[in-house]
């Protein structure tokens, strides 16, 4: 990111107007490898290539805000692997982070891990190190520390079935593992920021938020959530959930969340309803079904219906509702962001 999309960030989630509607994506290994034309196992196994790639995104797109920037991520394989669990790799697909806790009692011996050491995590460092001089000679920074959220890092030990079904047969010990999990997220958080001065935002994603009702948000979600956004002082917190957001919206101002990236089956105008109005918003078309297989036209008509629908602009990166699908090309992006400055304009 660089300096100038980050002061627009900043006025964006401090609530104040900006010249131009922003157009901000979230891209990761579904998207880039696919749309770069290398295997997704070149991706993750080459840090030059991965550099490469990210590059290639901002250059082709320089007026689009690419978050959280260069991201060194492993799929959904980086925080449960440094739990202990084994990571299937794919040519072209994402990897999978296999089960680690089988029965609810193989939660007593679960331990903390430790971030500097364990799993992929030194490897996320690695990459960011090794890179980071390119990444600062093209323009840009290291923004944004990066962690799954307790509850998907929870349904990745233990399957999702099993948590859901473990929050009611024995809350006591979901608890128990959601502590550890959230200690070592604070931890890896702290890390990140620690190895790279130049983060000033933490992004934290889960979609096993958006599963359940609100009850078992205030119980199982916020103690965990409050304590993963309060570990670093930052001034831009993002959390991503582009399941249910509306059993969370209302409690997300209060987390001091302050930029909502959201699922599509919610309108702007009823995620700004649901928060009061006080979470900026990163939204949102829907990613697969438009944004990936709908024609340019439909594209096109998408954004105007989206933007049109909206008494103003204030407080929203324009985008899609969640991370930028496979499949995605270039001329898609293209008639997103002229469309979206178009009607913004008018």
């Amino acid at each position: 990111m660089t300096e100038q999309q980050w002061q627009t960030l900043l006025a964006v989630t401090a609530g104040k107007p900006v010249e131009k509607l922003p157009v901000g994506f979230i891209i990761d290994c579904p998207w880039l490898p696919g749309w770069g034309g290398i295997k997704t196992i070149d991706y993750f196994a080459s840090e030059q290539k991965w550099f490469e790639l990210n590059l290639q995104a901002i250059q082709t797109f320089p007026e689009v805000m690419f978050l959280p920037g260069f991201w060194a991520e492993y799929g959904m394989c980086t925080e449960p692997s440094a739990f202990g669990a084994k990571c299937i790799w794919h040519a072209h697909d994402m990897p999978f982070a296999e089960k680690t806790i089988h029965t609810l009692s193989d939660i007593d011996r679960l331990t903390v891990p430790n971030p500097k050491t364990d799993g992929l995590c030194p490897f996320v460092l690695q990459r960011l190190e090794a890179c980071r001089s390119q990444i600062e000679a093209a323009g840009h920074a290291i923004r944004f520390a990066v962690a799954r959220g307790p509850l998907n890092v929870a349904s990745f030990l233990m399957g999702t079935t099993e948590f859901m079904m473990g929050l009611y047969d024995d809350p006591k010990r979901i608890h128990e593992l959601l502590d550890r999990i959230t200690q070592f997220l604070c931890d890896w958080l702290i890390l990140q920021k620690e190895t790279f001065d130049t983060i000033d935002g933490v992004l934290i994603l889960d979609d096993i938020v958006g599963f359940l009702g609100h009850q078992d948000v205030e119980t199982f979600v916020l103690p965990y959530l409050k304590r993963a956004f309060d570990c670093l002082d930052v001034s831009v917190i993002m959390f991503h959930n582009d399941a249910n957001g509306q059993v969370c919206a209302p409690y997300l101002a209060d987390l001091g969340v302050n930029l909502f990236n959201f699922g599509f089956e919610h309108s702007i105008t009823e995620m700004r309803e649901w928060t009061g109005g006080r979470v900026p918003l990163l939204g949102n078309i829907p990613p697969r079904d438009i944004l990936a297989l709908g024609t340019l036209g439909q594209i096109k008509t998408c954004v105007r219906e989206t933007l049109g629908g909206l008494d103003n602009t204030q407080g929203l990166i324009f985008s899609c509702g969640g991370g930028m699908p496979g499949a995605v090309s270039s001329a898609k992006i293209r008639a997103f962001i002229e469309t979206a400055h178009e009607v913004s304009v008018s």
